[in-house]
């Protein structure tokens, strides 16, 4: 069953650059505090760098680059959400670098809007629609993460590998 056509769905909720976005939980494997990321020559802007996840070379990914917002600045709430794109029939593991973690949210059908064809930060054919939170009149922009990145940039982005002994990014001393 697609996250559009359930009853109710569940979304975690993540801040760039001042605004809140979601995902289906469904794709988020985990959330981790931002340690260390290790920058990669010649990978894309959007490509923050790798981490190590308990073995495993991830790519971190600035979604704010990647939807042509300003860079994230790292502060102590910054953090990386994991998460899984599809790829034909290939789960891909990719980091998402947030500004900070929002909340788990419920949305049923009737509270999920189609995309406006104007007026959002991002190109309406990364969203899946915009969601209704409570009786508040804000609106969260659900990403469809299969859609943000595509294909070839899924594959060169987990083609990325650290170089031996090269530079790494901390939290620690870079804290806005």
């Amino acid at each position: 069953m697609s996250e559009e056509n359930s009853a109710a769905t569940q979304y975690l909720s993540f801040i760039l650059a001042g605004e809140e976005y979601a995902l289906g939980i469904l794709r988020v494997k985990e959330i981790i505090e931002y340690d260390t990321v290790t920058r990669v020559p010649g990978a894309p802007a959007w490509v923050r760098g790798v981490f190590n996840l308990r073995g495993s070379v991830v790519p971190v990914v600035d979604l704010t680059v990647k939807l042509g917002l300003p860079p994230i600045q790292l502060t102590r709430r910054s953090c990386i959400v994991v998460v899984e794109v599809r790829q034909g029939n290939e789960d891909i593991v990719l980091g998402l670098l947030a500004d900070a973690i929002g909340q788990v949210i419920e949305l049923g059908p009737e509270d999920v809007a189609p995309p406006p064809a104007f007026g959002t930060q991002v190109h309406v054919e990364y969203l899946l629609g915009m969601g209704r939170v409570g009786t508040a009149r804000k609106f969260i922009l659900l990403l469809d993460i299969d859609k943000v990145l595509s294909g070839q940039e899924v594959l060169s982005a987990t083609a990325l590998r650290a170089p031996p002994g090269e530079d790494t990014e901390r939290t620690t001393g870079k804290v806005a």
